[in-house]
């Protein structure tokens, strides 16, 4: 028996077995692209494992790579490798646990791509997978060792993948790291069968995850959550004895622990990140660093944040030159540095948030001003934002006493941070809900649809009329705060947020039209008007046919249950009453 099938029998229960079994058979939906392969499960979750450890010659070195098939080119590992581990200054003793993002050096796709991009169609918007970009999450453990020459024990575990669900693989490193460290190599091959059992990541089902011992039990939000809203993991009587964690969230972070340190500047913090402005987070550590930036990107939510973020950033990064040149202005994008050489590199970009340690607060925080850019000298600078921006809207009070509140009374902090998300989560609907309700206008009525001719275009974003509908339409309708709202449209429009945002729209709305033209052709008597026109035309409209039932097939139009069986049959139907020479080729023949 191979390592690997003795890791197999040795981490799995015959009971987490049957869980993987039951889920194999209601994932297996029709028209999957491949049936799944060795591995296939791991890469649906995880895209490698890597070990990296401190090399006296070579310095950060990626010791380890699992499973050992796994692709990374050397720009890969080399970016790997610094941001794997804090920087010397941080001063990280014991274990530490941080997120990083890097881009992905060229496309490889994997075999489980098709199921994988369709899993992807029902995730939230903030939640969909960036093919451009990877993740890294890691446990970092940092220890006196006189039997080593360095005098210190420094190693990281390090999880890849394209998915950003930092709750729960920070979950899964605080299972399996401690161990790993101990026991190496054979129980590293081991988590990864653990893995490779999985279940697909399917948005809104209940899953069950074994790892090492343990299961976790998460939900993965979808689309057609009401936002928000939190479903709970509910415990079942069947397999609870063997439910050892379940997981409230899988990708949010602890918001107010995050913003306690620049607590009454949170509405000036959602603006930048709206409008997409360039932001630094100067924090002591990777730890404040990584959370710190995912709050802010997650701030926007249900927007996605359009721009590049980088949780933990290294001067060692590929990157470091395009985003520090001082020859242009900075890029719209969100940097977590934790190295004072920053402080100076840093100095131009025009808002910097700095971090002191984050504790949650045993009392209520002081006023804290906004300071200027040039009183920023040292990353030893006060914690603060540090910025000449003047925020639009005037600052809402009433969250700022609501919080205040809550420390006075000590409300735990997983309360203060469902009150600050539902408080980011209205400000961000009362500003989007008014350009939703244009952009819903610039469809094309639906008489206006012939099955004869093609899809009416939608009508142009015009920025002018969109800004006569706020005078009755606007945030006023759904938020009380006063300010210059017309002001944050007008530079909202021309930010990236903005062009994401708008271009996912279009896309929607361009493919709803094509299936309401796709409807209107079912309701048509194609066999009649076939019988009326040449075998050409016939031809010709059978495969243009074809082509449409292909398309919509494969990019998921959002049509009736009933529009794709009732064009096939509309094809068939036709195709059947053609001489037999053509019906053959017609059959045979495939779409493009």
């Amino acid at each position: 028996m191979s390592a690997r099938e003795q890791s197999q029998s040795g981490a799995f229960s015959s009971a987490s077995r049957s869980l993987f079994e039951a889920e194999e058979e209601e994932t297996a939906a029709p028209g999957r692209c491949l049936s799944l392969l060795p591995w296939d499960r791991f890469s649906a979750w995880l895209h490698c494992v890597c070990v990296v450890g401190f090399d006296l010659e070579l310095g950060q070195a990626v010791e380890v790579i699992y499973p050992q098939h796994s692709k990374l080119t050397d720009k890969e590992k080399t970016s790997i490798c610094y941001l794997s581990f804090p920087d010397s200054n941080s001063g990280c003793l014991g274990d530490t646990q941080f997120c990083f993002r890097f881009r992905q050096s060229s496309s490889r796709r994997l075999s489980l791509h098709c199921m994988l991009d369709q899993l992807d169609r029902d995730l939230p918007v903030s939640l969909k997978k960036d093919s451009a970009y990877y993740y890294g999450y890691v446990y970092f453990r940092q220890v006196r060792d006189k039997t080593l020459k360095r005098g210190y024990f420094q190693k990281s575990l390090v999880l890849i993948s394209k998915l950003p669900y930092i709750h729960l693989f920070h979950t899964v490193l605080r299972h399996i790291a401690p161990e790993y460290f101990v026991k190496n190599e054979p129980f590293l091959e081991a988590v990864c069968s653990d893995v490779d059992h999985w279940p697909p990541p399917v948005p809104g089902k209940t899953l069950n995850l074994p790892i090492m011992g343990i299961i976790m039990k998460v939900r993965i939000p979808t689309c057609h959550d009401k936002p928000g809203t939190t479903h709970i993991v509910q415990f079942t009587h069947e397999v609870d004895t063997q439910i050892s964690i379940a997981l409230p969230t899988v990708h949010e972070v602890d918001l107010f622990r995050c913003f306690c340190p620049v607590f009454f500047h949170i509405q000036m913090l959602w603006e930048l990140v709206l409008l997409g402005e360039p932001v630094v987070v100067m924090a002591p550590s990777p730890s404040e660093s990584s959370d710190t930036v995912l709050a802010l990107v997650s701030c926007i939510s249900p927007l996605k944040y359009c721009s590049d973020f980088r949780p933990y950033f290294t001067i060692h990064d590929s990157e470091f030159k395009e985003y520090t040149t001082r020859t242009q202005a900075p890029p719209s994008v969100i940097l977590g540095v934790t190295n004072p050489f920053f402080a100076k590199t840093l100095q131009h970009w025009p808002h910097i948030v700095r971090i002191g340690e984050i504790k949650l607060p045993g009392e209520v925080p002081k006023q804290v001003k906004v300071k200027k850019l040039k009183n920023l000298k040292t990353l030893d600078s006060k914690p603060g934002v540090y910025t000449s921006y003047k925020p639009y809207l005037n600052r809402d009070e009433e969250i700022i006493k609501q919080l205040q509140k809550g420390v006075q009374q000590k409300r735990p902090a997983e309360a203060q941070s469902v009150i600050l998300r539902r408080y980011f989560l209205e400000l961000t609907q009362s500003f989007i809900i008014p350009l939703e309700r244009y952009v819903a206008s610039l469809m094309p009525l639906q008489k206006s649809i012939s099955p004869w001719k093609s899809p009416p275009q939608l009508r142009q974003f015009s920025q002018e009329d969109f800004m006569k509908t706020l005078e009755k339409a606007g945030p006023q309708l759904t938020s009380g705060l006063k300010g210059d709202w017309i002001g944050l449209y007008r530079h909202f429009l021309k930010s990236p947020n903005f062009n994401g945002w708008f271009r996912t729209r279009r896309k929607e709305m361009t493919q709803k039209l094509e299936a309401l033209h796709l409807e209107a052709l079912c309701n048509e008597d194609l066999l009649f008007w076939s019988q009326k026109h040449t075998e050409v035309e016939t031809v010709d409209l059978v495969l243009k046919l074809k082509n449409k039932l292909f398309q919509a097939d494969r990019e998921h139009l959002p049509m009736k249950p009933d529009t794709m069986e009732k064009l096939q049959m509309h094809i068939d139907t036709i195709i059947l009453a053609l001489p037999d020479d053509l019906q053959d080729i017609l059959l045979k023949t495939g779409t493009t």
